[in-house]
């Protein structure tokens, strides 16, 4: 008698996207909780600049700001890749982190995929990207377009 396979070796595409969209959420809510917590840092050390702070601060303060962002997109990959590893979808943590790194960025190498049961996977794992990176870009946006405002002040003298 064939030994039944575990639910999660082969789910239905719904138990899959229910899955999927789980994490998503999750990494959405991770996204949002990092990019509050970066911005409220910014704020603060923003504040205390002045027309006359140094460039090279300035600078720094926006280093930190990119800085800060990679860390955050890096972790809500590992939250997609542990998973994924350790469930043995994918069977070295390396490839389980390339593939989702890949998926995530939308570079679509190819390099790694998951067993045919789960390849719903990544797709969400890409909207997740979209999603987190369009969100950073607007926030980088608008902290570029506080530069912009501290630029024009030093010109003016104020």
């Amino acid at each position: 008698m064939p030994v039944p396979e575990p639910p999660y070796v082969n789910p239905h595409p719904f138990i899959e996207l229910f899955i999927g969209i789980l994490f998503l959420t999750v990494n959405i809510f991770v996204h949002g909780a990092g990019v509050r917590a970066i911005s409220q840092r910014f704020s603060r050390s923003w504040s205390k600049t002045t027309p006359t702070t140094p460039h090279w601060h300035v600078n720094l303060i926006f280093a930190a700001v990119i800085g800060a962002f990679a860390l955050l997109h890096l972790f809500e990959t590992l939250l997609w890749a542990s998973p994924i590893y350790l469930t043995g979808a994918i069977a070295s943590f390396r490839d389980s982190y390339y593939f989702v790194l890949e998926n995530y960025t939308t570079l679509g190498d190819d390099t790694v995929n998951l067993p045919p049961a789960w390849q719903l996977i990544g797709p969400i794992i890409a909207m997740a990207g979209l999603f987190t990176f369009g969100w950073t870009g607007s926030v980088l946006v608008g902290i570029m377009s506080e530069f912009g405002r501290w630029d024009r002040n030093r010109v003016n003298g104020a």
